[in-house]
């Protein structure tokens, strides 16, 4: 950005102008990037092309890229979002001010700032999404009013739906509420620091909060990788599966068991050839697979193959997950020291950081299997008995809530500020999980109020004390509306 200077432009325009760059950049990067990677592997698979092949993928490639960069541009796009919402607090705050001032003459003027940061905020930020949606909702397929025909020949019109910005709103909705309960915190710990009443229980408290936001977090995002996964986003649950590294055919097995698909004690329809399958694969006896005579199944068919005992196969699946994070953190942990003089140090500092990540995703992926067998092999049976009634109870969905319940708390694996960055990263997802993803386009100035009062809670908690909203969002905000 120092090839970049706002100085020319009004100072109540420079911030206007940063976000809308900032937005541009956020809407185009990404896809720059991944067209270039796209682009590459081409060249590689076609290195021996001819002449004219090679004219016509070079044409192919600039104007793919012209028109990457072009959508940039679109003013129902990103950029122009994110240039709405800098806009309001910019050039409105200073009329609501005055208007302030002279309605309600009692207001002090700490009152009237903070009541037209609010408000002008609170105005650009629903102008801003609507602009959003409106631009996104052409490209939305599902969100398209269509007509089918029924069996009796009539046509049947879907409604249409919306929530292609329901990411965004969840962002927003959980750093707000990030900034008021944290505000709500410090502002009772300076009390009781003051008055020389704060307690180990409270410090605790400050301890664990953002371990608990997470653990909780995943919990529900784990629930519904699980059972639900079209609660997620796309994206996020492919990524889920990918670091997961599981057999998708014994997470089936699951959820059928959860749904009550399969039956212990009676024979299952349409799933006799999948168990059998898992059973001829992993080389255990047919019979295995049998709810209606092997009930509970054991532990060892949903091992896929990595242990006999629930122990050993917990070992191995952590060991191969932090191999393999190690492949991924270590080329990035050593990347961020080449900022600096790579010393020996360095590199005993960047090899530890990412054997430390690795060691938590590893810790995360093994309590998220483990956790399964604790609660159907280990802990459950001791607690439910080993009758057939038990074994449907603890395979219903307990040894899966359990493995949901363990897993979030490997975040005490990593330091203290990536606990913060990662409860704050999780937390939207999670309420996601909660709420529609998808829901009719009538309803759109539901999720325009949520976001524009969160928005204005954010924004005007950043211009008075920028730290309270932490993480990379309080950083960017503050950044963009400098003037």
């Amino acid at each position: 950005m120092a090839a970049v200077s706002f100085k020319s432009i009004p100072p109540p325009l420079r911030p206007v102008a940063r976000a809308y760059l900032l937005g541009y950049g956020a809407a185009v990067v990404p896809q720059i990037l991944a067209f270039f990677l796209k682009h590459a592997k081409r060249l590689v698979r076609t290195k021996n092309r001819s002449d004219e092949e090679r004219r016509r993928q070079e044409k192919s490639f600039l104007r793919n890229l012209a028109r990457i960069l072009t959508a940039g541009l679109d003013p129902l796009g990103l950029a122009t979002f994110c240039a709405v919402l800098a806009a309001g607090p910019s050039l409105l705050q200073a009329p609501f001010y005055d208007l302030l001032g002279s309605s309600i003459s009692s207001l002090t003027h700490i009152t009237k700032l903070r009541t037209s940061r609010w408000l002008s905020s609170f105005i650009s930020a629903w102008g801003g999404l609507w602009l959003l949606q409106t631009g996104q909702s052409e490209t939305f397929c599902a969100g398209e009013e269509s007509e089918t025909h029924a069996l009796d020949g009539n046509n049947i019109k879907r409604p249409r739906v919306a929530g292609n910005t329901i990411d965004v709103t969840l962002l927003t909705v959980t750093r707000a509420l990030d900034v008021i309960v944290g505000e709500i915190w410090a502002r009772h710990q300076a009390r009781r620091k003051a008055r020389g009443k704060w307690t180990k229980a409270e410090s605790l408290i400050s301890y664990i909060a953002d371990p608990t936001v997470f653990a909780v977090s995943c919990g529900l995002i784990m629930w519904s990788w699980f059972f639900h996964p079209e609660r997620l986003p796309p994206r996020y649950n492919k990524w889920i599966t990918s670091a997961a590294q599981g057999d998708d055919r014994i997470i089936g097995i699951l959820r059928r068991l959860y749904d009550g698909s399969i039956v212990y004690g009676e024979k299952s329809d349409g799933c006799d050839a999948t168990l059998a399958a898992v059973c001829k694969d992993y080389n255990l006896p047919e019979n295995y697979g049998n709810p209606a005579k092997s009930w509970p199944f054991p532990c060892v068919m949903f091992h896929a193959g990595q242990g006999i005992t629930c122990e050993e196969r917990a070992i191995r699946r952590f060991v191969k997950a932090w191999r393999k994070a190690m492949f991924t953190y270590l080329p990035l942990a050593l990347a961020f020291r080449l900022r600096r003089r790579l010393s020996q140090k360095a590199i005993l500092r960047s090899f530890f950081s990412a054997s430390r990540s690795s060691a938590f995703l590893a810790t995360y992926i093994t309590l998220s299997y483990y956790g399964v067998c604790l609660a159907r092999n280990r802990v459950g049976p001791l607690v439910a008995g080993r009758d057939i009634s038990a074994a449907r109870f603890l395979d219903s969905g307990v040894g899966v809530g359990t493995a949901c319940a363990l897993c979030g708390w490997s975040i005490f694996v990593e330091t203290s500020g990536r606990r913060k960055d990662m409860a704050l990263f999780v937390s939207p997802k999670a309420l996601g999980t909660l709420v529609p993803r998808r829901y009719p386009i009538e309803k759109e100035w539901i999720e325009r109020l949520a976001f524009a009062l969160s928005a204005a809670v954010i924004s005007t908690c950043v211009r008075e004390n920028p730290k309270r909203v932490r993480g990379w969002l309080g950083r960017l905000i503050a950044y963009a509306i400098r003037e």
